[in-house]
């Protein structure tokens, strides 16, 4: 069993964490705390590489970021379902790893893994606070949930930006190791292509979102919750 993690980003594929939360992880794991991934299928389905060749990709990935463990649930690749099983697995795991904030994908999405993805995980960290869910394992349940949204800007308005101007070029760095993936690729997941490179896209979607909090790269997440802010002088981001 691995030790607790602090940061927990859950997605679908193998990738999808250093497209939409890539910054995020190293930023925490810069600061020392642990993080983790849990990747929900291996990317079977994929129309490039393999999944032997996406799990070699992921690793070297998870170095780049400095991830304290990474996992994979072995769900099936464009067929996640939101079910009674899935939701007790990907249970038992939280419990194992025992984050105190997990990162899901964005509720709403074109790939059905995302959006069923994205419920399950908030779902299945429900289940975790659930003493009878496992005999094995110790009831745990996550304070608070977030929501990558990057590249879904035709839904929710992010609730916060994390600015990752330093760790920018590392998370670029960790997407380049999915050459099977994206080299020589215009578009991957929800990024919808504009004609340039993926890497070109990813990098202005990232000062995109960094100019919302005025600083050189950023990542945006959302929560269902309303945010709490106890110092009003201690708000960021002028207004003008």
């Amino acid at each position: 069993m691995n030790a607790p993690v602090e940061l927990l980003a859950i997605a679908a594929h193998r990738d999808d964490v250093e497209l939409t939360c890539g910054g995020a992880l190293i930023k925490h794991a810069r600061k020392g705390q642990r993080t983790g991934i849990i990747d929900l299928t291996q990317g079977e389905m994929g129309s490039r590489g393999s999944a032997a060749l996406r799990a070699e990709e992921a690793a070297r990935a998870a170095a780049v970021m400095g991830v304290a463990v990474r996992r994979n649930l072995e769900l099936p690749d464009a067929g996640i379902e939101n079910t009674p099983e899935t939701r007790r697995r990907l249970a038992i795991m939280i419990r194992e790893l025992r984050p105190r904030v997990v990162i899901a994908p964005a509720l709403h999405g074109r790939h059905p893994d995302h959006r069923v993805g994205a419920q399950l995980i908030r779902d299945a960290c429900f289940l975790a606070g659930l003493t009878k869910v496992d005999s094995s394992t110790a009831p745990h349940r996550p304070l608070k949930v977030l929501h990558a949204v990057a590249y879904r800007e035709d839904h929710e308005k992010p609730t916060f930006v994390v600015d990752i101007s330093a760790e920018f070029e590392t998370k670029l760095e960790a997407i380049r190791c999915y050459g099977s993936q994206f080299d020589g690729a215009t578009q991957a997941g929800e990024v919808y292509p504009t004609g340039a490179s993926l890497y070109d896209v990813v990098r202005v979607q990232s000062e995109h979102y960094g100019s919302l909090i005025r600083c050189r790269h950023g990542e945006p997440f959302f929560t269902t919750e309303t945010m709490r802010a106890d110092d009003l002088l201690a708000l960021e981001v002028s207004t003008f």
